[in-house]
């Protein structure tokens, strides 16, 4: 009896769509495999001199100098492993201010980052720190006048996400870059939404701190990597040992940092192919809900300042927790917006900071984002699961008004 209700569950999971890959990812194969491997065989504590404290430091060292040349950071060193993007954006974020202090308070964010940058800068702010939340138009995009209007003398930090976590919009990072050349504030980041599947180029962007989290790229949950340009010298977030050059303590995750370094590959490896493969079924979703005749707005638009893999609609009229919960009944996993903040109650302050917090599009959208594990034989059966719940659930509210 026990085999029968196994098989039947895993033959449920197969059935599934799961389309919530920017809230994480399934590990690949080839991770699993290679982590499985260092588990098994690279055992040793890569801070040792010891035979296998030696051979964990070469596996961690050729994975680190991998890892710089898909950002073309200028030194392998400049890589410093972290336990993901949480922890990568609050080094940053509260390092800086703790370095810089002396010569200005004042950070310059935008008012959709990740909450790995709010809060941490919601934290400074109690501490005397001053921060510009700059605007976002209905694409979710900056506009960089504002930008420059904001810059100050004592602007020690600008943090800039490459790529919103639930509409998709692609921020100009390189003209970011460019702008703050000359400047005296240090530009961060986060980049953990783009990474692997938009350009990185921490040198020609003249980016000094980039966040990157393994489990968005199909790797493991809890490791990560920052992009900490030299030069840029910043006390230890984690105190204890003088591990990765005195920069971040703590035993090193060698069998994590491998995980990290082979997703990377797989993704950068196919590149081109995987993004073709996103933008394909973004279109292809798009022109099969229009089809099937839902009534429907993308939050943004289809053009290149989106990144491939994201989308966010506003399906009129369909409350987003009642539609979710019945495409997930249905086989069909989305999600309503960030995955850190989807049991709030609260709308997402990415569309409230949109378009405001009265309008519909805050309680009715969904976001459906792409992974490599995602077929064009998907989307067929996605557009017809959607179509289904939109219109009973549109046709419920329209009952409730009269």
């Amino acid at each position: 009896m026990e085999t029968v209700i196994l098989t039947e569950e895993l033959d449920i999971m197969n059935e599934r769509i799961y389309v919530d890959n920017a809230g994480t990812t399934m590990m690949a194969p080839s991770v699993i495999q290679a982590m499985t491997h260092a588990m098994e065989d690279t055992f040793g504590n890569a801070s040792t001199t010891t035979f296998y404290g030696r051979q964990a430091k070469q596996v961690l060292e050729d994975s680190r100098h991998y890892l710089a040349t898909t950002i073309n950071a200028q030194f392998d060193d400049e890589i410093v492993f972290t336990s993901g993007g949480t922890e990568s954006d609050n080094t940053v974020i509260k390092q800086v201010a703790a370095a810089r202090q002396a010569e200005g308070k004042h950070i310059i964010t935008t008012a959709i980052e990740h909450e790995a940058v709010l809060r941490p800068l919601a934290d400074l702010e109690q501490q005397g720190f001053e921060v510009t939340y700059l605007p976002v138009d209905e694409n979710g995009q900056i506009n960089l006048n504002d930008l420059k209007a904001a810059l100050r003398d004592d602007t020690i930090l600008v943090s800039i996400m490459t790529v919103n976590n639930e509409v998709g919009s692609l921020l100009p990072i390189h003209e970011i870059g460019a702008m703050l050349a000359d400047s005296n504030a240090w530009f961060h980041t986060d980049a953990v939404q783009a990474y692997g599947a938009v350009p990185i180029d921490v040198q020609a962007d003249q980016i000094d701190f980039l966040s990157v989290s393994a489990h968005k790229i199909n790797g493991p949950k809890m490791m990560g990597m920052l992009y900490r340009r030299r030069g840029r010298n910043l006390p230890s977030f984690v105190r204890g040992g003088d591990q990765e050059l005195k920069r971040r303590a703590g035993t090193e995750n060698v069998p994590g940092v491998v995980g990290l370094a082979t997703a990377a590959k797989l993704h950068f490896d196919n590149f081109d192919a995987d993004v073709a493969l996103f933008q394909s079924l973004k279109h292809r979703l798009v022109k099969g809900l229009e089809a099937a005749g839902v009534d429907f707005e993308i939050n943004g638009h289809l053009t290149d300042q989106m990144a491939p893999q994201t989308i966010s609609i506003w399906f009129k009229g369909v409350p987003n927790d009642a539609l979710l919960t019945n495409l997930d009944l249905d086989g069909v996993i989305a999600a309503a917006g960030s995955a850190c903040t989807s049991g709030s109650l609260d709308p997402s302050h990415v569309l409230v900071a949109m378009f405001g917090e009265d309008s519909p599009r805050v309680w009715e959208t969904l976001r459906f984002s792409f992974g490599i594990t995602n077929t064009t034989g998907e989307i067929e059966h996605l557009v017809a699961t959607i179509a289904k719940h939109v219109a009973r659930l549109q046709h419920v509210g329209d009952r409730g008004q009269r």
